[in-house]
């Protein structure tokens, strides 16, 4: 493994959020990103340099049979999340329903933690 594989290794975070409701002006989007991602990697105690963040929104989407206001998250990084899975969904709900008004009760969020040869990067896997 090279160097930058090493240390990518250790890092690779992901959130990427999915939402039905519109898609907010450029400049929001971009803070609702740098602050989903500022957080993650301070959750992970990852450098932030490999955060990578996702934003999509005017989605079709349902959620227990309605098409009210409705979010999904999918968090994913090599390595192991643990037990900080319970206070990254609370922060991150209360984040998304302040900037897009998404209740809490409304926004799903996937934790998934990535065998490094399940995730690729500059030309290769981490495992």
């Amino acid at each position: 493994m090279s160097n930058d594989t090493a240390i990518a290794f250790e890092i690779m975070p992901l959130i990427k959020l999915q939402t039905s409701v519109p898609s907010p002006n450029k400049a929001d989007i971009d803070r609702i990103l740098k602050d989903l991602s500022s957080s993650l990697a301070s959750y992970l105690g990852k450098p932030e340099s490999y955060v990578m963040t996702v934003f999509e929104g005017d989605v079709p989407m349902t959620f227990g049979g309605s098409t009210d206001p409705v979010c999904y998250v999918e968090i994913k990084s090599v390595g192991t999340m643990g037990s900080k899975t319970r206070a990254m969904s609370e922060e991150f709900c209360t984040k998304i329903e302040d900037a897009l008004g998404v209740p809490k009760n409304r926004t799903y969020i996937e934790f998934a933690d990535a065998a490094g040869s399940m995730w690729g990067w500059n030309g290769t896997t981490f495992g």
